[in-house]
């Protein structure tokens, strides 16, 4: 696996990294390393040094750096003589970057492909609001204007999924290879109203597939319209079974969700290590079945496939048995 190293003045460095363990999950082989105000270049070059042998392949090396020609930059780049044919520098970090570099190792094996491949999508994240200050090629278009230049029609569905986690390293990866939208939406009022996250979902898309968020009306009302977005084939996620069911009951044309992660929290029971469930989730999944939607229980797609009805059996009996003592 590639190593990583995000360089930066000050704390920056450290925060991004933690952002996106926020987004992606924990990884090895990253190390984040800081120039801090009362060191010199010394000093993060040894950081660095330390950072590259604690890699389990010391022979492919990414350095995610702050400004091009600042002190990180300058001391990863004397690093890196006599290792130009495998190492590799990307300046200009932002959170973007650093999560498609993340997605970029579970398929590329060099750093020299994950810098060749990260450089659109660390420039894709950067726009502007009001939307009329973005030059003029730029992509501002909502998913309400992301018609393609085809014929009149509604959107395919490649994947709806059930996830608790909604856009991360799994649904960046492994579900939009194997389905290949053009768009990514997440359906959920909560997110839509919380711009943190939205940016956040926004930046987690991978290069060259849109990531939009909308409420669950909204959802049902764009599922409606036949006239403008024939040729977008969209992969919907939600975060819970109720949001699912709610665009299900509104006309959204799901025949078949992918359930892929349910997060436990108090009053819930776990049938298996991804899936946890009350009540409410148990009658709502039953709802679902009801308007005929199967079930593919899957975190990724080599997964082999779950048994829903048996998944859900276990959860009742595991609530009913809570019930009682």
């Amino acid at each position: 696996m590639v190593g990583i190293i995000i360089a930066s003045h000050g704390e920056f460095a450290t925060g991004i990294l933690q952002s996106g363990a926020m987004i992606f999950g924990e990884q090895e082989n990253v190390k984040a390393v800081t120039l801090m105000p009362s060191e010199g270049p010394e000093d993060i070059r040894a950081k660095m040094e330390e950072a590259i042998a604690s890699f389990d392949n010391q022979d492919e090396v990414l350095f995610l750096v702050d400004l091009w020609g600042g002190t990180p930059f300058n001391q990863a780049s004397g690093l890196m003589e006599g290792h130009e044919d495998k190492w590799a520098i990307v300046a200009g970090l932002n959170l973007a970057m650093v999560i498609e570099s993340y997605a970029s190792r579970m398929s590329m094996n060099t750093a020299h492909e994950i810098a060749a491949h990260i450089i659109d999508t660390a420039k894709e994240a950067v726009k502007v609001k009001p939307e009329e200050l973005e030059p003029a090629d730029a992509d501002t278009a909502e998913v309400s204007s992301g018609a393609s230049a085809g014929a009149p029609g509604s959107f395919e569905y490649v994947l709806a999924r059930i996830d608790s986690r909604l856009l991360h390293g799994q649904v960046a990866t492994s579900w939009t290879r194997s389905t290949s939208p053009t768009r990514i939406i997440v359906v959920s009022d909560t997110v839509a109203k919380d711009e943190l996250r939205k940016r956040l979902i926004q930046q987690a898309a991978p290069s060259g597939i849109k990531a939009h968020t909308v409420p669950v009306q909204k959802m049902i009302e764009l599922a409606k319209d036949d006239q403008h977005f024939g040729g977008q084939r969209a992969l919907l996620l939600f975060e819970n079974p109720q949001d699912a069911l709610r665009a299900v009951e509104g006309g959204v044309p799901l025949d078949t969700i992918n359930v892929g992660s349910m997060s436990h929290s108090t009053g819930k029971v776990q049938p298996n290590k991804v899936l946890a469930f009350d009540q409410n989730d148990i009658d709502t999944f039953k709802k679902l079945k009801d308007f005929g939607v199967d079930f593919d229980v899957r975190k990724v797609p080599a997964d082999s496939y779950g048994n829903m009805d048996e998944i859900l059996r276990r959860a009742q009996m595991e609530l009913d048995r809570q019930k009682k003592s």
